[in-house]
């Protein structure tokens, strides 16, 4: 699969998809175009059974500044349509690649505001760039939070912390970014390409059905009992348990061994 729209680079590297937006001379602001293009990527590689791993990353020198604040502009006369219309592909192709059944890394480097962190966020591992700047910057233009960055931040950092960045929108290096956990790993900028790709080639040899219950699991946990989440790992358990990886891992165990997961 290899395919180019306006604004979204798509690309499969072996059983990885790389989603790169591609809108560098503006920081990769999120406009109309980049939304449904989005979309559109987020329902093929959730669908496609060869992509194991899936990269969302950015083009140039910023990861994703936020909405495109030109078109606002141009909008304000009916900015609540407008914006209404950008935001209901966006959220719908974060959905889906927040429940899709393979990892999310998400790649950031340089500006990552507004938007972008939502989508930094939606990551189920975020490798940085030591040039990383993160600003939620929503209400410095006057609006709240979209893309999930209300429901995310708090999870990720505690309700104070969230608070915090959501309503002072102070700058946060990579440093203290991996500190606070808003990412995983930081890396010399040079060198982001590479361990980007170091870290999907490993999810992508995994289990994947397990991989992709273990994100199920976890990212559903917060909102279930303890009971019930009981039930719900002794099901993804069972399930698991009926996979090729499954015996392989079984399998590789005793025979001490690396296992070899074909994904199935």
């Amino acid at each position: 699969m290899s395919q180019q729209e306006n604004s979204l680079l798509v690309e499969q590297r072996e059983s990885v998809a790389y989603l790169t937006m591609n809108r560098p001379a503006v920081l990769n602001a999120l406009d109309q175009g980049m939304v449904e293009a989005l979309l559109a990527a987020a329902r093929r590689v959730s669908d496609d059974p060869e992509i194991r791993a899936v990269v969302l990353r950015g083009a140039g020198r910023a990861f994703m500044a936020g909405g495109d604040i030109g078109s606002f502009q141009r909008a304000l006369p009916d900015a609540p349509a407008v914006i209404g219309k950008l935001i209901g592909p966006f959220h719908e192709a974060l959905q889906i690649l927040g429940a899709m059944p393979k990892p999310l890394i998400t790649s950031v480097h340089g500006a990552v505001a507004g938007a972008g962190v939502s989508m930094m966020l939606a990551g189920d591992l975020t490798i940085a760039a030591e040039n990383t700047q993160i600003s939620l910057a929503y209400t410095r233009l006057g609006t709240s939070a979209d893309g999930g960055a209300s429901w995310s931040l708090p999870r990720v950092v505690g309700l104070r912390k969230a608070m915090e960045i959501a309503l002072l929108n102070e700058a946060i290096g990579a440093e203290e970014a991996l500190r606070l956990s808003l990412v995983n790993k930081v890396v010399p900028s040079a060198d982001l390409d590479e361990a980007t790709a170091k870290l999907a080639g490993k999810l992508a040899a995994g289990p994947t059905f397990a991989l992709g219950a273990m994100k199920r699991l976890l990212r559903t946990s917060l909102d279930n009992n303890f009971a019930t989440q009981l039930d719900a790992e002794a099901e993804s358990f069972k399930a698991c348990a009926g996979t090729a990886d499954f015996a392989e891992g079984v399998e590789a165990f005793m025979a001490k061994r690396p296992a070899r997961f074909s994904g199935r």
